[in-house]
């Protein structure tokens, strides 16, 4: 699934206004999110920052879906056992942060094949062209080639896999980072054609994008990614959380303590912003660098402290629910099969919107233009 984090999720968020959608029931009270994340390896500080905040907030007023999109990570598909072992790791993230399971669902992907039938019927209706034109998937695809001999059919169809995992469920909203509203924006148009076309079937959902930005890794060169190697996992522990602090870049120019440095830009200040609830500390902090009156080491210190603070609670419920494996399988049961239980009689609509529903009844009449 991107200003300044409230550090424990507390904005509101910007959101992409849209008439009142429709709901299949109108008598029902919470209105439905969701949101998630391929399984590609244990969550880091961005994944936190960027976008756990924000679902803890809403599962404490929507009815929240929080899906382990297997289905998408054909990057990985020469390596089967990391998925299977990534889907494990993003599940003890959650718990660590706080996702609760008694009040939102666990979904993993590729147990309800309604996903992917959905995801077909769709694709009948759009054109490779428009998939083409999706920014993200542009700089994906561009980043993929550099990577891979060749790229997967299955890699073209990740965003219409992505539609149908916010149709399906008849989601309201979908918190997201910047860089995923485009798949938002096709979501919504593919909800309002199919809805003009075929009859009010699907929700036409919102999007909400959180306020902090994605996170520079700690190398300072790009966001930081699970693979990139240039990450703070939320599962590190404290002696690799302070490892990682201190060998972080800082301003290339300033050889001295005693130089004036530059705050701006400066991954250690971006992650204080981002972390540091002290917001005195932070401002004494920078007010000092630029005076070239604080050494680097300090103030990557009063960072370890900041964030240790934060991770330590995470760490020790991360660890208490890796001790639990049979009670997170039931978690993961429980929130797959409670999507399936939604999925199918939406996609009995769609297939009758479809005339796809052969042995409802009887011979259909001969369409218009029929010999």
């Amino acid at each position: 699934m991107s200003g300044t984090m409230a550090y424990h999720g507390r904005h509101s968020g910007d959101v992409i206004s849209s008439p009142p959608p429709v709901s299949s029931n109108p008598s029902e009270n919470r209105k439905r999110i969701l949101t998630g994340l391929r399984p590609s390896g244990p969550s880091h500080v961005g994944h936190y920052a960027g976008a756990f905040t924000q679902w803890l907030d809403l599962q404490n007023d929507f009815e929240s879906f929080f899906l382990l999109a297997d289905y998408q990570v054909s990057d990985y598909a020469e390596n089967l056992p990391w998925i299977r072992w990534g889907l494990w790791e993003v599940t003890l993230d959650w718990l660590g942060v706080g996702l609760d399971p008694d009040r939102s669902f666990f979904v993993i992907e590729s147990g309800v094949p309604e996903f992917a039938e959905l995801t077909l019927h769709l694709s009948w209706f759009l054109g490779l062209g428009h998939l083409q034109r999706n920014p993200t998937l542009k700089a994906e695809l561009a980043d993929l080639e550099n990577k891979a001999d060749t790229v997967p059919v299955a890699f073209f169809n990740y965003p219409v896999m992505q539609v149908s995992n916010i149709l399906l469920p008849l989601a309201h909203l979908v918190p997201v980072g910047d860089d995923q509203l485009p798949h938002i924006e096709m979501t919504r148009d593919v909800a309002m054609r199919f809805n003009r076309r075929f009859g009010e079937t699907f929700v036409v959902p919102e999007g909400r994008v959180g306020k902090v930005p994605r996170l520079v890794g700690i190398d300072g060169k790009g966001k930081m990614g699970t693979s990139a190697g240039n990450a703070i996992f939320l599962k590190d522990t404290e002696e690799t959380l302070r490892t990682k602090i201190r060998g972080m870049f800082t301003d290339p120019k300033r050889l001295r303590a005693t130089d004036p440095g530059t705050v701006e830009g400066n991954p250690v200040f971006m992650y204080h912003d981002a972390f540091n609830p002290n917001t005195a500390e932070v401002d004494d902090l920078k007010t000092r660098y630029r005076a070239g009156t604080v050494g680097d080491v300090e103030v990557k210190d009063r960072l370890f402290d900041a964030m240790n603070t934060l991770l330590t609670p995470i760490r020790e419920r991360r660890a208490y629910w890796a001790e639990r494996p049979s009670d997170i399988r039931d978690v993961l049961r429980h929130g797959t099969t409670e999507m399936k239980r939604r999925a199918e009689p939406v996609m009995a609509r769609v297939r009758t919107a479809l005339s796809l529903d052969y042995l409802h009844d009887g011979p259909p009449p001969p369409p218009e233009g029929a010999p």
